[in-house]
């Protein structure tokens, strides 16, 4: 997948496709679904298939104040665009002077002469432009008046009435389901990032962790967690199950959220590597201990746990 930080002079292979348009934020069962129809009409037509998408996220921009939120952080996000058949991708860097430009002048400027759209791909609640002006009955109206055909997709269920989203991912994950995001996500929820080097307290107590930071992740509910951590392997990544606790720490006097992940079985140096973290389980809240030795019987139980609900074994 060829992917483009600019909307503006776009080689020829990726101009006159169809372009699937949103923030993407989860790239959820539902998000699935629009990519599905901007392939299946791409094909149609035998032209390429585009996603345009911000970065960064608006709400980052907007409301900055508010805690961490992102569920794809732009890594994950392009790997998995590639994995599900997008051609191209096109990232519009996401300011006050884009937020600023009409919704005609984006899809004048932005759709038409800079990307020379075949077809638009939305969700039904899409809306863009200066104060989100833009919507699916506007887009339609000018797709008639400029050339291109435009679909809108209708929410998607996730077999019963609730809509699949990413704020309920979200609402699933701080709350410690994170079983239910991946049913949404069609996939486990993951976090990325590179290992770190820690006060290595964990190899003391026979519990060597790999340390990865949340930075602008959204934080799940802290606690203890069965996990499956993706090395990188020469081209492929080699998962292996562990037990990560996510939280603060404070048997120790931990001050910042960290993810601290250790592998079943797996002896090695991560330190400086990107390490790909599923959350499979939620098995306890964090804990404060009155005593390392108590901690270390705990985690002990834990892992055992962890390898129970990851097919390992019984508890």
């Amino acid at each position: 997948m060829a992917i483009y930080r600019h909307s503006e002079r776009l080689p020829q292979e990726a101009r006159k496709g169809v372009v699937a348009i949103g923030n993407f934020d989860g790239l959820h069962l539902g998000h699935q679904v629009l990519l599905g129809e901007a392939r299946t009409r791409a094909a149609a037509l035998g032209v390429p298939s585009l996603v345009l998408t911000f970065e960064p996220h608006p709400r980052s921009i907007f409301q900055p104040d508010l805690p961490p939120f992102r569920l794809t952080p732009f890594r994950i996000k392009t790997r998995t665009l590639e994995a599900l058949g997008i051609d191209h991708m096109v990232v519009a860097h996401f300011d006050t002077a884009f937020a600023a430009i009409s919704a005609e002048d984006f899809i004048q400027h932005i759709l038409v002469e800079g990307m020379g759209v075949e077809h638009v791909v939305i969700g039904w609640d899409f809306c863009f432009g200066n104060k989100r002006q833009g919507n699916a009955a506007l887009l339609r109206a000018k797709g008639a008046e400029l050339g291109f055909g435009v679909t809108v997709v209708e929410p998607v269920r996730d077999g019963s009435t609730e809509i699949y989203s990413s704020s309920l991912i979200r609402q699933e994950l701080q709350a410690g389901r994170p079983d239910f995001a991946a049913r949404l996500l069609g996939r486990p929820f993951e976090i990325e990032g590179r290992v770190e080097k820690g006060k290595q307290l964990g190899r003391t107590l026979g519990f060597p962790t790999a340390n990865v930071r949340l930075d602008d992740y959204l934080e799940p509910a802290h606690g203890i967690y069965a996990v499956r951590a993706g090395i990188d392997a020469g081209g492929a990544t080699r998962f292996i199950d562990g037990v990560a606790n996510l939280g603060r720490r404070p048997t120790v006097a931990g001050k910042d959220t960290l993810l601290e992940v250790h592998l079943f079985d797996w002896s090695g140096d991560l330190y400086g590597k990107h390490l790909r973290v599923q959350l499979i389980s939620f098995l306890r809240a964090e804990e404060n201990f009155d005593s390392l030795e108590a901690m270390t019987e705990q985690m002990h139980r834990d892992a055992a746990l962890a390898r129970a609900r990851l097919g390992q074994g019984d508890a």
